[in-house]
């Protein structure tokens, strides 16, 4: 277990989690940065207001992010079936071009 010490917005706590410290500061940086950048974006000053829309700013940055893979894997799935109809159209039309070579046996 790690503990961090976080001091945001002029708060201070520590939480105790079981992850890695370095991905605990590399987060909590992520945080900061994002919190200045709701500051800059939006001019509120209030801390826990800055907090609530930062929230609610990265849940829908997440939001967008898994609908954009949503998306990508829906066409590399289109991708596949495209390839996968290709490939067995060559192979009939392979079959057929075959069927009309005589044996030679």
């Amino acid at each position: 277990m790690n503990e961090l010490l976080l001091d945001i917005l002029g708060t201070k706590f520590t939480i105790t989690v079981a992850e890695d410290e370095t991905y605990l500061l590399e987060v909590l940086e992520q945080y900061k940065a994002a919190v200045e950048n709701t500051q800059s974006i939006s001019g509120i000053k209030d801390a826990l207001n800055v907090a609530i829309l930062t929230g609610f700013l990265l849940c829908d940055e997440i939001n967008k992010m898994r609908q954009r893979e949503g998306e990508a894997e829906a066409n590399r799935q289109g991708e596949e079936l495209e390839a996968e109809k290709r490939t067995w159209n060559l192979i009939a039309r392979l079959d057929q071009a075959l069927k009309k070579v005589p044996d030679n046996e």
